[in-house]
């Protein structure tokens, strides 16, 4: 990392020139996470730069030297996303636009710029509860800042579908490079499913069918999404329209593994 962005990643167990980009795809880096949610759910229209969000992970100390084991990191993705603008010296949004949504035909997709807090067309309100069995807020309206190039983004299902079919079918991504994202590495971590790998941005998931499909998880207060692709094109895509606890996330994953196995 320190050859696109140097002096960035300096901390406590935390030196960039020991950071690769793929530890930061696969979670492998050790860098630890920026993530308050308390923070958002308070004040959920305060838009962050990326470069304090990474701030906020350096105030931490490494989780682990680079490359020792796996932990999910969302300061990973925000580091990646500043690669991004370093690299083509265009915002991330754009880049997205022009290399992925225009490309596939999502039209329902898009990184919101700095301090929008609307969500375009008809869509559903996110709710939320600040605690066990207290009233449910309304947080369809917030910054998406706080995900950023983590998950700050808008979308639908049908557009999720179309984006987990693109890479897998050759629209987006070389042969070789396909073979990259697909290279993973074991997840050991409480709450994710057993037999789950790491790839490239992207997991491996085993199905009560046998095989396994691509995806990727995602929330932010009021949302949450859990889906991905088959090896034979079969999408799958579930919303829901608030953060969801155990119980609720556990029967989110098996209306997708049921639908995955249909």
């Amino acid at each position: 990392m320190e050859t696109h962005l140097p002096g960035l990643l300096r901390g406590d167990g935390i030196d960039g020139r020991t950071i690769t980009i793929r530890q930061l795809l696969q979670h492998t880096s050790g860098l630890p996470e920026y993530l308050d949610q308390h923070a958002v759910l308070t004040n959920p229209r305060r838009y962050y730069e990326p470069r304090e969000l990474i701030d906020r992970a350096l105030d931490h100390p490494a989780d682990f030297a680079p490359g020792a084991r796996w932990s999910y990191s969302n300061t990973n993705y925000i580091v990646a996303g500043l690669l991004v603008q370093k690299v083509t010296g265009r915002p991330l949004g754009e880049e997205i636009k022009s290399r992925i949504t225009d490309s596939v035909g999502l039209r329902h997709t898009y990184l919101p710029d700095p301090g929008d807090t609307t969500i375009r067309g008809r869509h559903p309100r996110g709710y939320h509860r600040l605690a066990a069995g207290g009233p449910w807020r309304d947080y369809t309206r917030l910054d998406p800042s706080w995900g950023w190039a983590a998950g700050g983004m808008i979308s639908t299902n049908s557009d999720l579908n179309r984006f987990y079919r693109a890479p897998f079918s050759g629209r987006l991504l070389a042969p070789a490079q396909l073979g990259e994202m697909r290279a993973t590495v074991p997840v050991d971590a409480e709450g994710v499913a057993p037999g789950t790998r790491y790839g490239l941005g992207v997991q491996s998931i085993s199905l009560s069918c046998g095989g396994r499909y691509w995806g990727h998880g995602g929330s932010l207060p009021g949302f949450s999404t859990y889906g991905g692709v088959t090896r034979d094109g079969r999408a799958v895509n579930v919303t829901l329209t608030t953060l969801p606890n155990g119980r609720t996330g556990t029967r989110a994953a098996a209306a997708v593994d049921t639908a995955m196995c249909r």
